[in-house]
């Protein structure tokens, strides 16, 4: 239930728009299965200031969960994925890798994993603060670099030892994670030099916005690889 929440209000944190309403559509494998589902969703939209404000309910051989959502963007100034320009600045709102460090085992980040806070203040300040992109990372840094790549004319250059790295991991598992990884649910934005980093936010700059169409990890290209959604 909270993750499903989360996914949606996640998205709206990175348009820097203010999430107001999130809803749910429900397939039911089990019935009694809805009453934690909506205890987790409706924690999850209460710690982000926004409602539940409802949804539909079906009966489904497998359970499935669909959400979304609305916000506004503060004097109508939505962030989008496009508008980096050479020069600028890449940088994450927090540490990557620790969800997938969860599903491999680490069991301090499982909250996480499980868990994970849409970053709804960090998107609305960064709005206000003169940023030119960003989006979530929620399938890896790397794939996330990709869909950047997607919507500009730029490229994305980044430094592993500027990711911050992970307690109880190898410095080489925790920068595996950190580019590869899905689920942290962080905001990847860039920014004018000038304009970061950004005051009263924790952020890491983990590199450059670059001329070259391509994203590079430590000066090479870097395979399009992170979490990939499939289908049978």
């Amino acid at each position: 239930g909270w993750m499903s929440a989360a996914v949606t209000l996640s998205d709206i944190a990175a348009m820097g728009a203010r999430p107001a309403l999130v809803l749910l559509a429900v397939g039911l494998d089990r019935g009694e299965r809805i009453r934690e589902i909506l205890f987790g969703a409706k924690a999850c939209c209460d710690s982000c200031g926004a409602v539940l404000a409802g949804g539909d309910l079906d009966a489904h051989q497998e359970l499935t969960i669909v959400s979304s959502g609305i916000g506004f963007a503060e004097g109508g100034k939505v962030i989008r994925r496009r508008g980096a320009v050479p020069g600028d600045l890449i940088c994450i709102t927090g540490p990557l890798g620790r969800a997938q460090a969860a599903l491999e085992g680490v069991s301090r980040y499982e909250r996480y994993l499980l868990e994970p806070i849409p970053r709804v203040s960090e998107g609305e300040r960064l709005a206000s603060a003169g940023i030119s992109s960003m989006m979530d990372i929620s399938d890896g840094l790397v794939l996330s670099l990709y869909d950047f790549l997607d919507a500009n004319e730029c490229g994305y250059s980044i430094d592993s030892a500027l990711l911050p790295l992970l307690e109880g991991v190898t410095p080489e598992k925790s920068r595996e994670y950190a580019l590869f990884g899905g689920g942290d649910f962080e905001l990847l934005f860039t920014c004018p030099p000038e304009h970061g980093p950004v005051s009263g936010l924790d952020c890491y700059v983990v590199g450059r916005v670059i001329c070259d169409h391509t994203v590079l990890v430590d000066g090479k290209v870097v395979p399009q690889r992170g979490y990939q959604h499939h289908w049978d």
